[in-house]
């Protein structure tokens, strides 16, 4: 469900250099038209619907435009961006809402770790894959030249 501005919602964030859906979209695609000081998606075909424009836009100006398949004529989805969560709102062409909603963040700002508190003696950079195979239960985890890396 690839995402569009409402033009009617967005003030191209206070006239800033660039404004935040750009800053943050990985595929490059939100653009701030300089005339009317309006971001939109240049090409929506091309959108990974990552939908970090829609959770950084400050005037929740960013929707989604439903597949018809999920979500048919006359039926939306409409993303509510709070400090510490997204709430869905799938609102159906009989009237019926339904909310969903899901933390924007595990943990604390600046908290991650690197290897996500799994200890490990490998390189990152070995052939295995951190903590596989234990994590995958295998004896061994395959190589691209048929090879079996051992189990440490």
């Amino acid at each position: 469900m690839p995402s569009y501005v409402n033009p009617d919602k967005c003030d191209g964030c206070k006239a800033q250099d660039k404004t935040a859906c750009q800053y943050i979209c990985p595929n490059d695609l939100m653009v701030l038209d300089k005339q009317k000081m309006k971001a939109y998606n240049r090409d929506v075909s091309m959108c990974w619907e990552c939908y970090n424009c829609v959770k950084i836009c400050p005037n929740q100006a960013i929707e989604i435009r439903g597949y018809a398949d999920f979500v048919p004529l006359g039926a939306s989805v409409t993303p509510l961006r709070s400090t510490d969560s997204i709430m869905w709102t799938v609102k159906f062409r009989n009237g019926t809402l339904k909310r969903f909603k899901f933390p924007i963040r595990t943990t604390s700002e600046g908290s991650a770790v690197p290897d996500g508190g799994f200890k490990s003696s490998k390189d990152l950079n070995s052939v295995e894959l951190f903590t596989e195979p234990e994590s995958l239960g295998l004896p061994a985890v395959f190589t691209l030249d048929g090879k079996e890396a051992p189990h440490a």
